[in-house]
C-alpha cells in the first residue's frame, strides 16, 4: 500500500526516562552558560522596570492560571468530548475526538505550504483533545465532489483507519454535507472537517457570556444544513399526501418532517442569539466610546493563533492572562491599561487569534469582537517567529482584518509588526527574518528580550500619530487640560477670559474629545497628523 504522505509520531514508550539517581545538584551542574546569564539579566532588568511602573500583579493566582488549571483538569477526564445536544433525537455530529487520522487535499501552493496546513491541523486536533495517529495528503487539482479525496484514496484511508484503530477522520478543509456522508460510508467511522474542529475548540474555550453566544451561533450556522435523521422513524412527524403510500393511518394530511421541525427550532434559537449579541455589542460599543472619550490611545494586539499575543500582553501590562501552548487559548478580548516610559498611558486589548481558512461562520459571529480592532489607534500585529511560514501567518491575519475594516467603512489603523518567540530561533534564522521584516520589532515575551525596546517603539509610533490642535479649553474642564498635560505635548498656552488657549500635539483619540472646543481656538481634524490651522 502506497501512501501519498504519512506523518509519524514517536510513541511515548520510545522516550527514555531519567532516573532520580542520575540527577546531581553539584556546583558544576549549577553553572549557567553566558548566553543564559545574559537572558537572566534581561529578565531581571525587565522585572525591575515593570515593578517600578506598577505592571506586576500580586503573587495570588492570576485569572489565566486559574483558567489553565480548569482546562487541564477537564482534559484529564477520559473520553471527554463536546456534544451539541440542544436539539434532541438529531444526529448533531457529536465530536468524540480521541484517536484520529488526518487527511488533506493539496490543490495549490508549495509542498511546504501543504505540510504547514497539515501540521496546523494536527495541532488543532491535539488542542481539541485528540491523539493524532497518522496523516495523509493527496495531490489533485480540486477536491473530489463526491468523497473529497476520490474513491480510490477513500479506500486507502479506510485501510489506514483499520490499521491504526482510529475512530475519527478529520479533513483539512470544509466539506459539503454530501461529501461528509459519502466519505463516512466508505471509512465506517466519524468524519468531520476543519471547520467543525475549530468550532469545537471554540466551544471548549469560550468563557464569557458573549463568547459562548457567538460560538453557539457559529455552530448552529454550520450544523443547520448538516442535520441528519436516525432512520425512518425520524423521516415524518405527521403528514403525507392523502391517499398516498407514504403516510398510513394517522400520518396523512398537513405536517412537516422531524428534520424540518428541528431546523425551524434552530433558526428560532439563532434569531434569539443574534438579538443577544446585538445587545451585548451595544454595551461593548458604549464601553469603547467611554475609553475613546478619555483620550487614552488604544492598542489592539492582533495576530495568528498561538503567536504569543497573551504572553506579550502580560509582558507589557502584567495582566496575568491565560498563557497556553495551544491554539485559540484566548477568545474573549481583554483590556488593560499600562504606562509607557514617556509617561503616556495606553489601553491594550488582547483579541482572538486568526488562522488559515478561518471559518466564515466565526468571522460573522465574532464581528462585534473584531470591531475592537477597527476602533484602535494602533494594531500590534504579533507574528510567531518560530513558525516555518511567518509570511503566511501575516497574510492570513491581514486578510481578515481588511475584510472587517472594509465592512465597517473606517480607515485602517496603522500597524506595528512584532516578531515574537525569537528565543526559539537560531542566529542564522533570526538574521534572515530581520532582513525579510526590517520594520518589525523582535521580542521574546517569554524571556523579556526586546520588550523594553518594543515599549520605546510604541512610544515613538504613538507619538508620531499625534494630532496638532489649537483649542480653547473652558476653566470648568480641568480634566481635559490635565489629559493634554499627561498624554500630549504642549507647544504654547495662554490664559484668557473664556479659558485656557492651548496649542499642543495630542493623541488621535484625545483630539476627537477636544473637537467641540475647536471653534474657539481653531479647527481640530482628528484624521490629520499635521498642523491644524487656527
Amino acid at each position: 500500500m502506497t501512501k501519498s504522505k504519512v506523518y509519524e509520531f514517536t510513541p511515548a514508550d520510545d522516550f527514555t526516562e531519567t532516573a532520580d539517581d542520575d540527577i546531581q545538584l553539584d556546583d558544576a551542574a549549577t553553572d549557567v552558560p553566558a548566553d543564559e546569564a545574559e537572558t537572566g539579566d534581561v529578565v531581571a532588568e525587565h522585572a525591575a522596570r515593570m515593578k517600578r511602573s506598577g505592571g506586576w500583579t500580586s503573587a495570588d493566582p492570576t485569572v489565566g492560571e486559574m483558567q489553565l488549571d480548569e482546562r487541564s483538569s477537564l482534559r484529564r477526564v477520559a473520553g471527554l468530548s463536546t456534544e451539541l445536544t440542544d436539539i434532541t433525537e438529531v444526529e448533531y455530529r457529536q465530536l468524540r475526538l480521541e484517536r484520529v487520522v488526518l487527511v488533506g487535499v493539496w490543490t495549490a501552493g508549495s509542498a511546504a505550504q501543504a505540510d504547514a496546513s497539515m501540521t496546523e491541523l494536527a495541532a488543532l486536533a491535539e488542542t481539541a483533545g485528540s491523539e493524532v495517529l497518522e496523516g495523509l495528503i493527496q495531490r489533485r487539482d480540486k477536491p473530489d465532489p463526491a468523497t473529497y479525496i476520490g474513491s480510490g484514496k477513500a479506500e486507502e484511508l479506510r485501510a489506514v483507519v483499520l490499521e491504526t484503530g482510529a475512530d475519527t477522520v478529520i479533513c483539512d478543509g470544509e466539506l459539503t454535507p454530501a461529501q461528509l456522508t459519502a466519505l463516512e460510508k466508505v471509512v465506517k467511522v466519524k468524519v468531520i472537517d476543519r471547520t467543525a474542529l475549530i468550532l469545537d475548540i471554540f466551544a471548549q474555550h469560550a468563557t464569557s457570556r458573549e463568547g459562548k453566544a457567538q460560538v453557539a451561533l457559529a455552530q448552529m450556522e454550520y450544523m443547520l444544513p448538516r442535520l441528519r435523521g436516525w432512520g425512518e422513524s425520524m423521516s415524518r412527524q405527521a403528514g403525507g399526501r392523502a391517499g398516498g403510500n407514504g403516510g398510513g393511518v394517522g400520518l396523512r394530511g398537513p405536517g412537516e418532517t422531524k428534520i424540518e421541525t428541528d431546523r425551524r427550532r434552530i433558526r428560532e434559537r439563532m434569531a434569539k442569539l443574534r438579538r443577544e449579541i446585538r445587545e451585548m455589542k451595544t454595551a461593548r460599543d458604549t464601553m469603547r466610546a467611554r475609553r475613546n472619550s478619555s483620550g487614552i490611545p488604544s492598542v489592539a494586539i492582533v495576530g495568528y493563533t498561538n503567536a504569543g499575543k497573551s504572553s506579550l500582553m502580560n509582558a507589557l501590562t502584567g495582566a496575568g492572562l491565560l498563557v497556553q501552548d495551544a491554539l485559540f487559548a484566548t477568545l474573549d478580548p481583554t483590556t488593560r491599561r499600562a504606562d509607557l516610559d514617556d509617561g503616556r498611558e495606553v489601553v491594550f486589548t488582547d483579541t482572538v487569534g486568526f488562522v488559515r481558512h478561518l471559518p466564515t461562520q466565526l468571522v460573522e459571529a465574532f464581528r462585534s469582537t473584531l470591531e475592537e480592532v477597527t476602533g484602535a489607534d494602533l494594531l500590534l500585529h504579533v507574528v510567531d517567529g518560530s513558525d516555518a511560514l511567518p509570511a503566511e501567518q501575516i497574510k492570513a491575519v491581514r486578510e481578515v482584518i481588511t475584510e472587517v475594516i472594509k465592512e465597517q467603512g473606517t480607515p485602517a489603523p496603522p500597524e506595528l509588526l512584532v516578531v515574537n518567540k525569537i528565543d526559539a530561533l537560531d542566529p542564522m534564522a533570526l538574521t534572515r527574518l530581520r532582513g525579510q521584516l526590517p520594520d518589525a520589532a523582535f521580542v521574546s515575551a517569554h524571556t523579556g528580550l526586546g520588550i523594553d525596546t518594543l515599549r520605546d517603539r510604541l512610544a515613538e509610533v504613538l507619538g508620531g500619530l499625534d494630532v496638532e490642535v489649537s483649542v480653547l479649553v473652558p476653566y470648568s474642564r480641568g480634566d481635559l487640560l490635565a489629559r493634554i498635560h499627561a498624554d500630549g505635548r504642549i507647544l504654547d498656552s495662554t490664559h484668557e477670559e473664556g479659558g485656557t488657549r492651548v496649542h499642543a500635539r495630542v493623541p488621535h483619540s484625545l483630539a476627537a474629545a477636544l473637537s467641540e472646543f475647536a471653534h474657539a481656538g481653531g479647527a481640530v481634524d482628528p484624521e490629520s497628523n499635521g498642523h491644524v490651522g487656527e
